[in-house]
Formats: structure tokens, sequence, C-alpha cells
């Protein structure tokens, strides 16, 4: 899918005013381009690697420049935003491409297009043109927000394999009401459509010497499954979550055809099943196991190992006895919302243990509820095993989500699905064999041709079905697109390589744990073809290929000498264990290190005798120490002091106190805002503001307990003289790093710093920063110096260690 979004805007106020650009896309897409047409002039987007642009948005916002940024919003969208100051009677064009690979879900495609518009618009308008070559089966389109008026708007042309949708309502049926200025247009619009399918090869299509092979056959009978649910009931599955599920249960259980074969297996800090074998799904053994879901209750730690593993030894033992269907498919769907902390807790090796006992026998399906879960834990374990991972979001619809993704994998048509391609003709190609085909569903797969003009070659399918097993041979052959499609240029120019490269991305990133280069190899991949997408949650480029599809690598700023609104400056960080990080902007750059220090220690972070501001802080450890032996400290309890006026601030995981010469303070010196997010903002009187962040932790948690984050806005207002762990860095510190080298982990590595005349070992990581997004923060990368920053911090460590909350030494 090839989308274009255009929003003009005419400034007609006598003075400047900013427009903002605003709109949602799919995660599933890819900007391809963006560009900005004002008097005449155009200033087009770069794509640019992901941390340099970044830094060079950051960079553009201060120095008043323009600049775009695309972030999460929702579930199934984020959002991109730019603006821009527009001179008195001008207007601005903004035009942003981009692209999709539609899923085929449960017999269907989807295309949406969230269309917010906030004001009527004088020419509002939505075209779609569709081209299958296949030809169209079935073709709806409406929106959320169209009314039984509106409806008659939604015109659609369908011929066998075209169609045209259009949208256009006029300024007035835009109105909620006659005469007011409220619009109707609010919401989400929907295109739903599926291709004429047969019992072939499926549709090949090859374009420039590129081809992408769309294999989904139809009226094939299902193949028996064999599938253990396994469940969390541990502690923190208590209360709507632990409902929702029994309540999904039910449900899924209730869909079990009568030849599957099914187990089910809870586990908190022990582990229990219904029956001790895979049971045949006739109505007495699913209404006997609906009984048991109901009986579900919640307590204990979290132990994925043992629990994986005794489905995976119920399957084994089925398939080894010859009670489940020789042809059948099996599965092991995990329903988690935690971390393992009971049993084996390490996370590789409890990888490393379900992927030697699945042994390629099984696949593994993953359901993560809400933002605690390990995410990623889940989707590489998943993977190994040829699954896949799904996030359940917490909310009144957790049920549905749950239920939505049975049905995705309830229906096994095919199992060893292997394509195959003359290996003489075609290289580059990507995953070629699926280990299973659900019903509904599409297996994509594309291919360099070694001979450009090459246009027909032979295509093979061989798989097991439910009796027999599927062979299907036939000729591919290169089509005309320009001749039958001259206006559609646009779409089928190189839209096979764009494709090609697009998947070659996808399976790059989801080998990035296995092969330290897949990164570097997918990120020159996506420079090449200027594909850009959202920051992303973990540390490495395009985490977010673990929600579930795809995600690009990049990152787009738009930069012009127009006015753009700034932003404060961030300059030093504490979060963490107890990780410090300083922000450098004018190096465009970062460093971190680390303190140890046995818990109760206080430090001094802060302090500024021409100001009169101390900031101390305490560290907490964990309620005990861990199985791996590590003492973790992180910050606990800060003292702020405003010497001048004789306030202190105290912070704690559980309260925040005041007190002014030892009596209730008058707030007229100190500003505090705390927000639902579970933070502080202080802003103490013409000068410095402090951020303090509470993070909570799962009550019950055998180890880890609530602790504190501190961040410094507007650190520039403070005087040269300021100290402390973290002020000595305020007004900033020269580095050179120079002879990088590969370090103990392929993605960070080693680098000499010279710093404050030393040569310093330094490793390159991330630190990450909680300032906008409080539950899951953003991940900064940064050069963390070693041994308790020895070389980058004047003195020691233990120079800083004061002896109470508010005291100076």
């Amino acid at each position: 899918a090839h989308t274009v979004i255009t929003s003009s805007a005419l400034n007609k106020a006598n003075s400047s005013q900013e427009v903002f650009f605003e709109v949602d896309l799919p995660k599933t897409a890819f900007i391809t381009n963006f560009s900005m047409e004002i008097e005449g002039q155009t200033y087009t987007g770069e794509v640019k690697e992901k941390e340099k642009a970044k830094k060079q948005y950051q960079k553009a916002v201060s120095t008043g420049q323009t600049a775009g940024l695309v972030r999460a919003s929702g579930r199934k969208m984020e959002k991109f935003t730019v603006s821009v100051n527009i001179a008195a009677n001008s207007n601005v064009t903004f035009i942003l491409t981009h692209e999709e690979l539609l899923q085929r879900k449960l017999g269907q495609y989807e295309i949406m297009t969230r269309v917010k518009p906030k004001q009527l618009v004088q020419h509002f308008e939505i075209v779609a043109d569709i081209y299958e070559p296949q030809g169209i089966d079935f073709l709806e389109a409406y929106g959320t927000f169209i009314s039984n008026e509106l409806l008659p708007l939604v015109e659609k042309t369908v011929s066998d394999k075209k169609a045209h949708i259009s949208f256009c309502p006029t300024l007035d049926q835009q109105r909620k009401c006659l005469g007011c200025e409220g619009t109707l247009i609010d919401g989400d619009f929907f295109i739903k459509y599926d291709v004429n399918r047969a019992e072939t090869i499926g549709d090949i299509q090859i374009v420039n010497g590129y081809f992408v092979h769309f294999f989904a056959p139809s009226d094939l009978p299902r193949v028996p499954k064999n599938v253990v649910f396994v469940i969390d009931r541990s502690g923190s599955m208590r209360g709507i979550k632990m409902k929702q599920t029994k309540d999904a249960m039910l449900a899924i259980l209730n869909d079990l055809a009568e030849d599957d074969y099914f187990g089910i297996v809870l586990f908190d800090s022990s582990i229990s099943t219904w029956k001790e074998s895979l049971t045949k799904a006739t109505k007495e053994n699913v209404s006997e196991a609906q009984q048991f879901i109901q009986g579900i209750t919640d307590l204990g730690a979290t132990n994925i190992n043992d629990a994986v593993m005794k489905a995976v030894d119920m399957i084994m033992k089925g398939k080894r006895d010859k009670k489940v269907p020789e042809r059948s498919v099996s599965m092991v769907i995990l329903m988690t919302d935690g971390m393992p902390n009971s049993g084996e807790s390490s996370v590789p090796h409890i990888q490393e243990n379900v992927l030697l006992a699945m042994g390629g026998n099984m696949t593994l399906f993953c359901l993560g509820f809400g933002d605690d879960v390990d995410y990623s834990f889940l989707d590489v374990m998943s993977r190994q095993n040829k699954g896949l991972a799904r996030r359940i979001y917490e909310g009144s619809d957790a049920t549905v989500q749950l239920q939505g993704f049975y049905e995705e994998v309830a229906s096994p048509l095919l199992s060893e699905v292997d394509l195959r391609y003359p290996d003489n003709l075609v290289n580059s190609l990507t995953t070629s064999h699926y280990k299973q085909l659900f019903n509904g569903s599409e297996i994509v797969v594309a291919g360099r041709l070694t001979d450009y003009s090459l246009d027909n070659f032979l295509v093979e399918v061989f798989a097991h079905g439910f009796e027999e097993d599927f062979i299907v041979k036939g000729q591919a052959s290169a089509q005309e697109w320009d001749i039958l499609y001259p206006e559609q240029e646009y779409i089928f120019g190189d839209y096979t390589e764009r494709l090609w490269a697009y998947l070659t991305i996808q399976e790059l990133l989801s080998k990035r744990s296995e092969k330290g280069n897949a990164t570097a190899q997918a990120l020159e991949m996506s420079l090449q073809y200027s594909f850009t997408d959202e920051e992303p949650e973990g540390p490495l480029i395009a985490d977010k290929l673990t929600e579930g599809i795809t995600s690009g690598v990049s990152y787009l700023t738009c930069l012009s000498q127009w006015l753009w609104k700034s932003l404060h400056r961030l300059s030093n960080v504490l979060d963490g264990d107890p990780h410090f990080m300083i922000e450098l902007p004018e190096q465009e750059d970062a460093l971190c290190f680390n303190i140890d220090d046995r818990p109760g220690t206080i430090f001094n972070l802060v302090r500024d005798q021409l100001a009169g501001i101390l900031v101390n802080g305490q560290t907490i450890g964990d309620k005990k120490v861990a199985p791996d032996g590590k003492v973790n400290t992180y910050f606990g309890r800060f003292g702020i002091i405003h010497q001048g006026l004789g306030v202190r601030l105290e912070v704690t995981t559980h309260d925040i106190t005041v007190s002014q010469d030892g009596k209730q303070a008058k707030l007229f010196c100190m500003d505090l805002q705390v927000t639902k997010d579970r933070s502080l903002t202080v802003t103490l009187r013409d000068s410095v503001r402090f951020v303090v962040i509470l993070h909570k932790v799962w009550k019950q948690h055998p180890y880890h307990q609530d602790y504190l984050g501190f961040y410094t806005l507007d650190s520039h207002l403070l005087s040269p003289s300021v100290h402390g762990l973290l002020g000595q860095f305020y007004h900033g510190v020269q580095f050179e790093v120079k002879d990088m080298r590969p370090g103990e982990v392929p993605e960070k590595p080693d680098a000499t710093m010279l710093v404050k005349g030393q040569e310093l070992t330094v490793t390159r990581g991330w630190q990450r920063d909680f300032r906008w997004d409080v539950k899951n923060g953003e991940n900064i990368p940064c050069w963390f110096i070693h041994s308790n920053g020895n070389g980058l911090i004047d003195g020691n460590h233990t120079d800083y260690i004061m002896s109470g909350l508010f005291k100076t030494v």
C-alpha cells in the first residue's frame, strides 16, 4: 500500500503563525518521503541513521529550526508531527508518503487511515485505487465516524481487477450541526478486501529483476492441531487480568475442533496441569476443562521455564504414544505478564532450554500482558521456535485481543511449507520455508533474479496437508505492468524491489541477536531505500519489530530555516542502578557511569554555594540478594535545600515533605507539580528545575522495590562553580573518542576516551531516559565509563559521600 497524505494551510492573519502538521500512520508502515512547500520553495526530509538524525533533530529544535518527529501513538499507530512558522498571508503544503505491506489476517487485507483534522477543511478527500491481478473477491469501505447521512458519500466502483473508493464531503457536510464549526470527521476510515484464490502456485509478480510471490491457496481442509495452553497464575495476574484470561480461555476452548488434542498447564512458582496428558477436544472434555479454568486462583511467583518444559513434554509424549494424529500440527501458547523469577530465572538459559526441548517439532506462541512484561524475551523465544509473540494491551478488550490471536492460529492448513525456486536463477531470497500456513493468512516470499531480463522461471511448493502431501508446480511469468496500468507507474515501477528490501530488513533485524552484523546490514538497506520509522522501544534498532509485524530502522528529520518552538535542555540524568548520564548537546553525545557502594550511602549530587542549592541522594538496595549474587542499588531518597530561603524538601518512594526553617513551608519560593504518571517537578524561584520520577515495582516482587530517578532541567541557570556528582557536568566536559574496536558484546564496541588529561577505556551502551515516557523510558546512546566513573569525575566517588541527607560533609 502506497499512501500519500497532503495538507495545505493558509495563514490569513496579519502576523506570522505556527502551523502544525500531525498525522497518525500505522506502526507497520515506513515513511518514505516528507516534504514542505512554502512560497514556491520545497524543503525535503532526509532519511538518516537513527542516532545521528536524533541528534540533528535535537540541535535543530534548540536553534529554532524546523524538525519532524515520529512517536508511538496507541496500539497500532504512530504519530508524525512537524510545525513551521508561516508568514502573514502565506501558505504551506505538507506532503507525507508512507508504504506498508498489508498483512492478510482472517481472510482479508485491511487498510486503515486515521483522519482527525480537528477543524472544517475546505477541500477534504480520501481516494483509494486498488489493482489486483488475481481479481478482487470482495471489498468494503466504511468509517467509524460516518453517519447514515454521510454513508452515501462513500463511493465504490469495483471491476474484476480494479477498485476505486472515494469520500469527499463538502464543508457543510462535515459540520456537526448547521452553522457550527465542529467537524464530524474524527475517526478511522477502513478498506477491507481479499483477492480471488485458486489451488495453484499463487500470485507471482516480476518487475525489473525482482519478484514477489504471494501464496495462500483456497479450499484446503484444516489439519488437526495439538495445543497446550500455558497460563500464568502468579500474583501479578490478580484481578482483571486473570478474569479476562479466564473469559478468553472459556471461548477459545469452545472453538476447538473435535479432532484437536489439547492440554492446560498452570504456573506460578509451582506447576500444575488439568490432566497429565493431551486430551481429545470432545464436548465432554471441553466442558470439564472450562470448569477447571473457572477455578484458577492467582498466587506465587513466575516459573516460566518449568511450565513450558511441561507443555513440551505433554506434546512429545502424545507423539511417542501415537495418541495424536500423525498428520497434525503441534503448538504451545504461553500467556504471561511477568519476568521469570522462580526456578530457572536466567532468560538466555530458558530460551536455550526451550529451543532444545522443542527441537523444531512444534511452534511457540507467546502472549505478553501489559507494559511490564519482558516482551523482548518472549519475542526472541517465539521466533527461535518458529512462532511469534503478541502484546496484549491492558484494557476492557483484552479478552477480545486474546480470542483474536487464537483465531489467527486456530486452523492450520499446511505444515512444513517449502517454496522452491531455481538456485541458478534466483538469489538473495527471503525466508522460503514456513512451519505452518494458517487459514486466512498468507506467505510472502521475495527474491532477486540473477538475470534482470529473465521473464519466467519454475516455481514449486511442497507441504504436508491433512491426508496427503501438498505439491504444486507452475511457471512464473512477467507482466507488462506499464501497459496494463499506464497511470500507476508510481506503484508498479520498482515496488517488487522495495518489497524485497522491506522483507529482507525484517529478517535481518529478527536475526540481530544471532548475528552481530545483521543490524548494520538492515541499517544500510534502510538508508538505501529511504525507509524510516518511529524511535524504537529497546536498545537495538527497530525493536518495534517485536510488536508483531515490522518496523523501520532509521529516523526522519526535515530541516529548514523556519522557526520552531524551542525545548528546555535536559543536562543530566540519574536513574537506575544507580546510573548517571551526562547529556552533552554541544558534542551531540552523552556519557554514562555507575556508582557501586553499599545501600544506605548518601551522595552529594548538586552543590551550588553561590545559588545556595544543595541536592543529596541516599541509595537503597533490593529486598534480598538475587540468585546470581548481584547487589543492585538505586536511589530511594532525595534531599533538596534552598539555603538562602531555609527551605528543605525530602522526597522518598512514599512521601514528599517540605519544611522552612524547621516549620511547615510557605511555597512562595518553590513550585511543586505532581503528575498522575508519578513524576514530581520542583521549580526553585528564579533558578533550576528538578524532576523526580517514582518507579513502581510489583509489591510482591521477590527482589526489587520502588525507587526514584532524578533529572535536572535548566541547569544553565546555576553558577559556574556548581559541583557534585552531577553538578560538575552542568556546564559541559570536553572529551575525544578514538580507536573504536569490538567489545564483549557485538552491539557495544569499546574505545579509548581522552578526558581530563587521561586515557580511559569506555564502552558504547544505552541509558534509559524516563522524562517523556515514565513507564517504558527511551534509550539514549552513551559512552560508559567503568570503575565508578574514575577518571571522569573529579577525585574519587567516596569524596562525595555525606553524613546526612541535608549535610554538606
